[in-house]
């Protein structure tokens, strides 16, 4: 089962791969779709649906995850990650794919095993379970955490089928 994850950004858009085998993960591929920050909203947008068009296309995955939207102080910052992670929606459901949705916390803790992990441990911890892994970056590492988390909780709900 090939797993693609997703940490959906305006400016930097993460996107991770990995293959599942059993109880085995494997990292296939990394990287970000990245915007433009001087252009308009919604060619920023455009942009990032085209990108990760591309990297559905390359690596077909046969599931995605996506990290759930937290809301902060800033509304207009919440606002766009939304519109973000709308596109980050919308390019699985055109090949097909349903989502997973895991919030920041049941990732960090699924991966690092506490909720409240920082950058740096997070990316540890996917080198430590995909090794051989080259991160591109922290937005990479985040998508990467992502599907391992999206790998553990279905596995999870095998399990719970085969009981």
């Amino acid at each position: 089962m090939r797993i693609l994850g997703i940490d959906p950004g305006l400016r930097h858009l993460g996107w991770g791969v990995i293959d599942v085998e059993g109880s085995r993960l494997r990292h296939v591929a990394n990287g970000t779709c990245d915007s433009d920050g001087a252009a308009e909203l919604s060619l920023r947008l455009l942009s990032l649906h085209g990108q990760l068009t591309r990297v559905f296309e390359t690596w077909r995955p046969d599931q995605a995850a996506i990290e759930k939207t937290f809301v902060n102080k800033d509304a207009v910052g919440t606002l766009k990650l939304g519109q973000a992670r709308g596109v980050a929606l919308l390019v699985p459901a055109q090949f097909g794919l349903s989502v997973g949705e895991y919030a920041p916390n049941q990732v960090k803790k699924t991966v690092v095993g506490v909720g409240h992990a920082d950058k740096a441990q997070i990316q540890h911890m996917v080198k430590m379970q995909l090794p051989g892994a080259v991160l591109t970056g922290p937005d990479a590492a985040d998508a990467l955490a992502i599907a391992i988390c999206h790998a553990h909780q279905s596995g999870m709900q095998r399990m719970k089928v085969r009981a």
